[in-house]
């Protein structure tokens, strides 16, 4: 590895965007626009990732195993159905048993402690490929579009509107840390983890951005360079779905509240969408929409994670 990339050299995995200091966040943001642009090649081969995924995954599995097929390594998956993790086995024990048979873990789970047990065990990187408490590598490829739409992060603001979960308490933790101020709005009651809330204010007084929870979204959305919606009702909150139809009516991202934000403004949401609930078509389909290349970038956040933790070589284009 190149000297200039060791800030990018992680470990032992990633659990939180918390577990990133701002300048290894900064240099994993680089290494995954050099990736995807083709500055910088990393080499995987050889190398093995599992994957445990206890939720259903469309973009964070297909990203993670184009992503290591593309460094040259090999994906085999794991789910429950397969394995003994289906049938009760202890989580150590199947940790302590995959650490040996493969390089790297990417684990999506409900329990945060689930995570946090396999990474104890298994002696090798693990990734939080989604949790119900955070989802980091989705933030990566948020702040890695928003820094090549703006050219850059620190000074900017991002509004979120609708329920404070995993990617609300992600962004709070990255946004906090790449200096862009982020604004968070939701009903009464929905508000992320005022923990997670707190860390965020404490990482925001070092890089000078601004941290504010409210309940209007209009509020949130003035003068915001980003504004940032999910689902209303996530994996494992079905019964809820009708009474948060109805909490969360006035939390949609739509032409009025796109209007409130500044004139550059980009539209981000990290899918999948329900159309005509938290956001309209019509914002969706629209020219200030860059959900699609968001969605791209997943591929190229999750290349330089898998690169910085699972000990590829670097090398410059043109030679080593």
């Amino acid at each position: 590895m190149s000297a200039s990339l060791g800030a990018t050299r992680l470990g032992p995995g990633l659990l939180s965007l918390d577990d990133l200091d701002e300048a290894q966040l900064h240099a994993l943001l680089t290494l995954a626009h050099q990736l995807k642009c083709g500055e910088r090649v990393a080499n995987l081969h050889g190398k093995v990732l599992g994957l445990v995924f206890l939720k259903a995954s469309t973009r964070t599995r297909v990203s993670f195993t184009v992503a290591m097929y593309q460094l040259g390594g090999q994906v085999i998956d794991l789910s429950p159905g397969t394995t003994q993790v289906g049938r009760g086995e202890p989580v150590r024990d199947t940790a302590r048993v995959l650490g040996r048979y493969v390089d790297g873990l990417a684990i999506r789970t409900f329990a945060q402690a689930e995570l946090e047990e396999y990474a104890h065990y298994a002696g090798i990187p693990v990734i939080n490929a989604l949790t119900d408490h955070e989802h980091p590598c989705q933030i990566l490829a948020d702040l890695l579009t928003i820094r090549e739409n703006f050219g850059r992060l620190a000074g900017l603001k991002l509004a979120y509107v609708g329920d404070g979960n995993n990617v609300a308490h992600s962004l709070l933790l990255g946004c906090a840390k790449a200096g862009v101020s982020i604004a968070v709005a939701t009903p009464e009651g929905f508000a992320p983890d005022p923990a997670v809330s707190a860390r965020a204010s404490e990482i925001a007084g070092r890089t000078g951005a601004e941290v504010q929870i409210l309940h209007d979204p209009f509020e949130a959305a003035r003068g915001a360079h980003v504004l940032y919606t999910d689902v209303w009702t996530s994996m494992g909150q079905e019964a809820e779905t009708q009474r948060r139809l109805q909490l969360f009516e006035h939390y949609q991202i739509n032409a009025a509240l796109l209007h409130c934000a500044e004139a550059e403004a980009i539209v981000l949401h990290c899918l999948p969408a329900h159309r005509g609930e938290e956001i309209t078509d019509e914002v969706m389909e629209g020219p200030r929409s860059r959900i699609w290349e968001e969605a791209e970038n997943r591929l190229h956040a999750q290349k330089a994670v898998l690169a910085a933790l699972m000990g590829g070589r670097y090398f410059q284009a043109g030679g080593e």
